[in-house]
C-alpha cells in the first residue's frame, strides 16, 4: 500500500510511544509505573465538572464556531488580564481542541518551506515535528544544564538569519522546567526588536505549576507583542487533559489565518468543554493552586531521592512537573546482559528491568538527558525510584 509521504517527514511522539510500551508490560501482567506521560493525576474540579453538566442539560449540543463560543474567547481576555495584566480583545483569540492543535495552527500559519523556526533545546516533542510537517527548518540552539537550560540572548542573535520566520519556546519549560526570569525575557526581547520579520511563540501551558514566583510572558513587552503568540490551555492547569481544550492570543490576521486552517481540520472545539472552560477560567483557582503545592511537595521528595544516586546531574526545576537529569555516566555501562549506550537504551533498560516508564532526551533534542515526570501520586512515585536505583546499581 503506497501511502504519503508526509509521512516519513515527521516521527511518532517518544513520549506516546514509551506510554505504549508500558500499556503493553502492563497487558502481560507486570506492574509499570508511569513517569512518562505529562499528565496531571489529579481529577477535573468538581466545579467545572458541573458546568459541563449544567451545559449538557442545557443542550449545548450542537456545532461550535471556529474560534470558539464569544463568552470562552471573553472568558480568556478575561484571565490573561487578570493573571498577566494583558490587554486582549475576542477577536484575538481563537480555542481549538487541545494546545498541541494550536500549535499545529499557528505553525501552519506562519511557515512555507524552507523557513527556518528557531527552537532552544530541550523542546516539547512536537515542535520540531510541526515544523517539518510544514516543510520548515528546524534550527536548534543547544542549550545546557549549566545554565538551567535557558538559552542566552547572544544564542537567539547567532541564531536568526534572513530566512527565519518563527522563534519558538515555553516557558515554564517541558521537560527541563526552567522558568525565564523577567529580566531573561527583556534580554531576548532586545535581540527580537532588530528583527522585526520574526514572530515568537510562546508557549505558557504550564503557567500555574510554578515554584519560583509570578509567570512572566513575553507578550508584555510592546515593542513585539503584535508578533508573540502565546499557546496556553486547560489541560496542566486544570486537570482538563481528556477535555481538549488549547488557546491563542495574537493579532487578528495571525487568528484569521488559524480559523481558516482550522475550519478544514475540526471546525469548533468541543461544546460541552467549552462552556466548562468559561468556569475554569473565570471562577475559583484554588483547587489550581493546590495542585501546584502537591507538585512541589512531590518535587522536593523526587530531589531528596535522586542526590546521591551517582552519575545523574540534575538541576531543580522551577515549574511543570519533571526532572530532566544527565545521565550519561550510565552510558556504556552493562548489567552484564545489556549495555546502556544512549538515552534511548537507559529508558528500555529501565523499562524491562525496572518496569518503569521514562523518555529519552533525544526526542527533545538533549540526547544526554532522560525526562521522567511527578505527575503520579507520590506513593508511585517512591517504588519507581526504588527500583530505579535498583536497577542502576547493576550497571557497571
Amino acid at each position: 500500500m503506497k501511502l504519503s509521504s508526509l509521512l516519513d517527514r515527521f516521527n511518532e511522539p517518544e513520549t506516546l510511544k514509551m506510554a505504549k510500551l508500558g500499556r503493553e508490560l502492563r497487558a502481560k501482567g507486570i506492574d509499570v509505573i508511569d513517569l512518562s506521560l505529562g499528565e496531571p493525576d489529579f481529577d477535573t474540579p468538581q466545579h467545572i465538572k458541573d458546568a459541563a453538566i449544567k451545559a449538557i442539560n442545557d443542550n449545548f449540543s450542537h456545532y461550535t464556531p471556529v474560534a470558539g463560543f464569544l463568552d470562552l474567547r471573553e472568558a480568556v481576555c478575561t484571565k490573561l488580564k487578570r493573571d498577566n495584566n494583558l490587554d486582549y480583545k475576542p477577536e484575538n483569540i481563537i480555542t481549538s481542541t487541545g494546545a498541541k492543535q494550536s500549535l499545529a495552527n499557528v505553525i501552519l500559519s506562519l511557515v512555507d518551506e524552507g523557513d527556518e523556526v528557531v527552537i532552544p533545546t530541550p523542546f516539547w516533542v512536537t515542535y520540531s515535528e510541526l515544523v517539518k510537517i510544514a516543510r520548515g527548518k528546524v534550527v536548534q540552539i543547544q542549550t545546557n544544564l549549566e545554565n538551567n537550560f535557558k538559552l542566552t540572548p547572544q544564542q537567539l542573535e547567532a541564531a536568526i538569519t534572513n530566512r527565519t520566520r518563527l522563534f519558538m519556546f515555553s516557558s515554564p519549560c517541558n521537560p527541563s522546567g526552567s522558568i525565564y526570569s523577567l529580566a531573561e525575557l527583556e534580554a531576548l526581547v532586545e535581540v527580537l526588536k532588530k528583527y522585526p520579520d520574526v514572530y515568537i511563540l510562546s508557549d505558557e501551558i504550564y503557567e500555574y505549576i510554578n515554584f519560583v514566583g509570578k509567570h512572566e510572558s513575553i507578550a508584555q513587552f510592546e515593542a513585539i507583542k503584535e508578533r508573540v503568540i502565546i499557546v496556553n490551555g486547560l489541560s496542566k492547569g486544570f486537570a482538563m487533559t481528556g477535555w481538549r481544550l488549547g488557546y491563542i492570543a495574537a493579532n487578528a490576521d495571525v487568528v484569521k489565518a488559524c480559523d481558516k486552517i482550522q475550519g478544514q481540520f475540526t471546525s469548533g472545539a468541543n461544546s460541552i468543554t467549552q462552556k466548562a472552560a468559561v468556569t475554569a477560567l473565570t471562577t475559583d483557582l484554588k483547587p489550581t493552586y493546590a495542585m501546584t503545592e502537591e507538585f512541589a511537595r512531590r518535587r522536593k521528595r523526587v530531589l531528596e531521592i535522586i542526590k546521591d544516586i551517582p552519575g545523574i546531574k540534575c538541576f531543580e526545576p522551577e515549574g511543570a512537573f519533571y526532572i530532566f537529569p544527565d545521565v550519561s555516566y550510565y552510558f556504556g555501562k552493562t548489567d552484564g546482559e545489556t549495555t546502556v549506550n544512549n538515552a534511548s537504551e537507559f529508558c528500555m533498560y529501565l523499562l524491562n528491568t525496572a518496569h518503569v516508564t521514562s523518555v529519552m532526551g533525544d526526542a527533545f533534542g538533549e540526547p544526554s538527558c532522560v525526562r521522567f515526570s511527578f505527575a503520579n501520586n507520590i506513593d508511585n512515585i517512591e517504588r519507581a525510584w526504588i527500583r530505579i536505583i535498583a536497577a542502576l546499581k547493576k550497571l557497571n
